[in-house]
C-alpha cells in the first residue's frame, strides 16, 4: 500500500515554531480539510478526498504528532492540546492560500475540528464531525461499566510515564486492537494499510498519549469556559455517528444540538472507519453540507 493518496501533491508545510504538517492536495475550486482520526493517518481519507477533489479543492494532513508530521516533546501540557492542533490547522490553509475553507474531521480530527469552529468561526464555512461527541459530553456519558468501551481514554489520561511504557511494550497490539474491534467489515482497511497505520503509531506512542492526556485537561477546561459562556457554532454543522446513543442511553443529536444550532446528524450502519467502510456516504454528506 502506498503511503500517499494518487493524484494528490504532497507539501511540508510549516504551521508554528518548529512544527511543519505533512499534507496531501489536489483539486480545484472551494476548499476543504480533512482531518484523521485515531489510530490512522491521513490515508483514512482516500477515498472520500479522490471523490471530493473533482470539485473541490481538498487538504488532507496528518495532525501534529501524527504520521509524517512533526511531534514535538510535550512540556507545557497545551502541545497538544485541540486549541493548539486547531490553530495548526488554520496556519496550514492559510499557508496553502485559503483564509477561508470547510472542515470535516474523525474521531481525534473531529475533536480537533469542532475546536476550530470554536475559536476560528470566521475562517471555518462548514464543520462535520464524525463519530465523537464534545469532549464534556463523551465525559459525561462514560460511566458505570459503560465506560470500559473507553479504557484507553483513562489509560491515556495518566501522567507521563506509565501510559506511553506501556503502549510501547506492545504497540501494535495495542493500536491494532482498535483497527480491528471498531470495524465492521475488516476488508475496508486492508492489510498492508493496516501495517501503515501500525508503522505510523509505533514512532508516535508519546505524541499520541499527549493528544489524549490533553483531552482529559486542558481540553476540558477550554470546552467548559466556551459552554459557560455561551460560546456555539455559529457554521453550518454536519454530525454523522454510530448509534451510540442507544447503546450508552443518551440521546446524541441533543447533546450536539446544544453546541451547533444548524445541526444535520444522522446514525450510520457501519462501523467507526466509516470513511474506509461507507465513503460513498460520508462523501455525500459532506456534498450536502458545502452545498447548503
Amino acid at each position: 500500500m502506498s503511503t500517499t493518496i494518487p493524484g494528490f501533491t504532497y507539501h511540508r508545510v510549516p504551521v508554528a515554531d518548529g512544527v511543519s504538517l505533512n499534507a496531501a492536495v489536489s483539486g480545484s475550486g472551494s476548499p476543504i480539510v480533512l482531518l484523521h482520526g485515531f489510530p490512522q493517518t491521513h490515508l483514512m481519507w482516500r477515498h472520500v478526498a479522490a471523490d471530493l477533489a473533482a470539485d473541490h479543492t481538498v487538504i488532507c494532513p496528518d495532525l501534529r504528532g501524527y504520521g509524517a508530521s512533526d511531534k514535538p516533546a510535550e512540556t507545557d501540557g497545551s502541545g497538544y492540546a485541540k486549541r493548539t492542533m486547531a490553530a495548526d490547522v488554520v496556519a496550514l490553509a492559510h499557508v496553502l492560500g485559503h483564509d477561508r475553507f470547510a472542515l470535516a474531521g474523525h474521531d481525534r480530527g473531529a475533536l480537533v475540528a469542532f475546536r476550530a469552529g470554536l475559536d476560528h468561526p470566521g475562517t471555518i464555512t462548514h464543520l462535520a464531525c464524525l463519530d465523537v461527541l464534545p469532549t464534556l459530553d463523551m465525559w459525561d456519558v462514560l460511566h458505570g461499566v459503560t465506560a470500559a468501551v473507553g479504557f484507553h481514554l483513562y489509560l491515556m489520561a495518566q501522567p507521563p510515564g506509565l501510559p506511553e511504557e506501556l503502549i510501547a511494550a506492545a504497540p501494535d497490539a495495542f493500536f491494532g486492537h482498535f483497527l480491528d474491534l471498531w470495524t465492521d467489515d475488516p476488508s475496508a482497511i486492508p492489510a498492508d494499510l493496516r501495517a501503515a497505520y501500525l508503522d505510523a503509531c509505533r514512532a508516535a506512542v508519546p505524541s499520541i498519549v499527549a493528544d489524549y492526556r490533553a483531552s482529559a485537561g486542558i481540553d476540558v477546561t477550554h470546552d467548559r469556559v466556551d459552554r459557560d459562556t455561551g460560546n456555539r457554532l455559529r457554521m453550518p454543522v454536519a454530525v454523522l455517528q454510530q448509534d451510540w446513543g442507544a447503546a450508552l442511553g443518551f440521546d446524541a443529536a441533543a447533546l450536539w444540538s446544544a453546541w451547533a444550532p444548524d445541526l444535520r446528524h444522522a446514525t450510520v450502519t457501519c462501523g467507526h472507519f466509516m470513511a474506509e467502510e461507507d465513503p460513498a456516504v460520508v462523501a455525500k454528506t459532506l456534498r450536502e453540507l458545502l452545498a447548503g
